[in-house]
């Protein structure tokens, strides 16, 4: 039986304080309207951006558990949507996960967390990145960084990239697996944020192009696969997913910045929310090649 409200497993770590992961998951895909079954893979007493001496507590056994609980309901997903996976064994996890409930007509979605800037975050190496290669082969859509799509292709991480270069990593990302591919953070303008997204089956790439804020907060990687994720399960098309991620995510940035807010605790996405089910913007989308 089709589920009367689409239904999300959500897995990713739970931070008790500091907007990002589920604490920005939950109530972005539910605000769409979109029931949200969380399966952590940790607990932390705060986000780790900015943040010393914090708690993580792993839950990979939990993972297990709730898991075996699972396979004996009769549960169905709508999508199943991974970002930080803290160790291979969670990974197969997810495996397990995706062997157990997924179905053709599924939304995939996988946020591959390995780093930012260059660098693997602190618990992730070259063990975790080939899990990670190994997951996005089953994916319909990935969200990498530039940094994480360059540690996907090993390809060196660049300060400045041509358009040429970016077409390439998204279309070599596609090969890979996933029909949809979404690369954000891209260095092609000095001044500006880049995002590609790319349509393997129609072959269609597109781009969204912002000026740049002078500020960095985190979870709004989160936000961003988040949109994108819930506006496709229900049915958008990847483009005017990527210009609802967009809109959201610079509204969010913008208006935190004017309140001069500690930059650790995130964006105040709660005074954003609104704009998930408001009318559509003008389109920023801008498509470069494909019919």
């Amino acid at each position: 039986m089709k589920n009367p409200i689409p239904r999300v497993a959500a897995v990713h770590d739970l931070s008790g304080y500091g907007r990002s992961s589920l604490t920005i998951i939950l109530p972005v895909l539910s605000a769409m309207g979109i029931n949200v079954c969380p399966l952590p893979t940790a607990v932390l007493s705060t986000q780790t951006d900015g943040f010393e001496d914090y708690v993580f507590h792993d839950l990979t056994d939990v993972m297990e558990q709730t898991l075996a609980h699972w396979k004996t309901l009769p549960l169905e997903f709508d999508s199943i949507y991974s970002g930080f996976l803290g160790s291979a064994r969670q990974i197969r996890i997810m495996e397990d996960l995706l062997n157990h409930f997924g179905s053709p007509v599924q939304l995939v979605a996988v946020d591959p967390v390995l780093g930012d800037d260059g660098q693997f975050y602190g618990p992730m190496d070259r063990q975790m990145l080939n899990g990670m290669k190994t997951l996005v082969t089953r994916a319909d859509l990935i969200t990498p960084n530039y940094t994480e799509a360059c540690f996907l292709l090993d390809r060196p991480f660049k300060e400045k990239l041509e358009l040429s270069e970016a077409r390439e990593i998204a279309r070599l990302l596609a090969e890979m697996g996933p029909d949809k591919v979404v690369v954000t953070s891209l260095p092609l303008k000095k001044g500006s944020n880049t995002v590609l997204g790319y349509e393997k089956n129609y072959n269609r790439l597109w781009k969204v192009e912002t000026d740049h804020i002078p500020v960095s907060y985190p979870g709004t990687g989160d936000m961003f696969a988040s949109v994108i994720t819930g506006r496709l399960l229900l049915g958008d098309s990847l483009p005017a997913a990527m210009d609802r991620a967009v809109h959201f995510v610079i509204h969010a940035i913008r208006n935190t910045f004017g309140h001069n807010t500690p930059q650790r605790e995130g964006v105040l996405m709660e005074k954003s929310l609104y704009q998930l089910m408001s009318p559509e913007n003008m389109s920023l989308c801008e498509l470069l090649e494909g019919e």
